[in-house]
């Protein structure tokens, strides 16, 4: 029997929802079909079963229920540990000592206001070239480290679209052959369209968004201190229910951990 038959991974139709997890039932949603995954038997877990810190402080993007889901689904599929850094409020962030023992650091806030060891420790982790994925407001993650974005991500987050302009997501031209895509299709995010007008030269843009008149980057990877990373301005709830993005976000976690997916 396949996983798909025995979880939680199906999302809303127009007539009934099901199957979903208790905390993304309770999500907004339109009346259309929503396209998720097409979960097959788990594969076999690599040789080194990974561990993640899931760093969360975005509530105006879910991050605390879609990282909650997320980490439910890698780990029921590839075997995959998480811990959570849950932010308590725009001060408190605690369960970063969980960075000393991961493979890759899950970022998801959005203008927390820690300081001091706490925002040090993740300096420190960056600063040491160790694996990274950025979501969303992860360009803007934290009000005491601005420089965040550009430093690490090689991004230039100028704010966004209008939110009535769901973008067209693509494959870009210079990403189509990387791991990080393989099994995307394009789709149209609900999210609003972010501007990134100037990224550092050394990223490989994989996905673009397009609204009428504009066409930006939306993920891409990046070497920073010897360690590889990856953002994606993508992080809607709707997305987490699409087939491509979780599988994007599934490849760029092995990729920047320089493991091969399962199966």
């Amino acid at each position: 029997m396949s996983r798909l038959n025995r979880r939680r991974f199906i999302f809303h139709s127009a007539h009934q929802t099901v199957g979903l997890t208790a905390t993304l039932a309770a999500l907004p949603h339109s009346e259309v079909v929503a396209e998720f995954l097409e979960v097959e038997d788990a594969p076999k877990p690599p040789p080194k079963t990974l561990r993640l810190c899931l760093v969360s402080g975005s509530e105006e993007y879910r991050s605390d229920e879609s990282l909650t889901w997320l980490a439910d689904y890698l780990q029921e599929n590839f075997g995959i540990v998480s811990d959570k850094a849950f932010a308590r409020s725009l001060t408190d962030l605690p369960g970063l000592e969980a960075l000393d023992r991961c493979d890759c650091m899950v970022l998801f806030t959005r203008r927390l206001e820690i300081d001091g060891e706490p925002l040090e420790r993740i300096k420190r982790y960056f600063a040491e070239g160790r694996p990274a994925v950025g979501i969303r407001t992860a360009s803007h993650a934290f009000q005491n480290w601005p420089a965040l974005d550009k430093e690490v991500f090689g991004g230039d987050y100028g704010n966004h679209y209008g939110k009535d302009l769901p973008p067209r997501i693509e494959l870009a031209p210079t990403g189509k052959d990387h791991p990080i895509v393989r099994g995307f299709e394009p789709y149209v995010s609900q999210g609003s369209l972010y501007r990134n007008r100037n990224l550092a030269g050394d990223v490989t843009v994989l996905l673009t968004g397009t609204i009428p008149g504009h066409t930006e980057p939306v993920a891409w990877t990046r070497i920073h201190n010897g360690g590889r990373v990856f953002y994606t301005s993508l992080g809607h709830p709707d997305d987490f229910r699409r087939r491509s993005f979780v599988r994007v976000l599934t490849n760029a976690i092995y990729w920047v951990c320089k493991q091969e997916v399962p199966g």
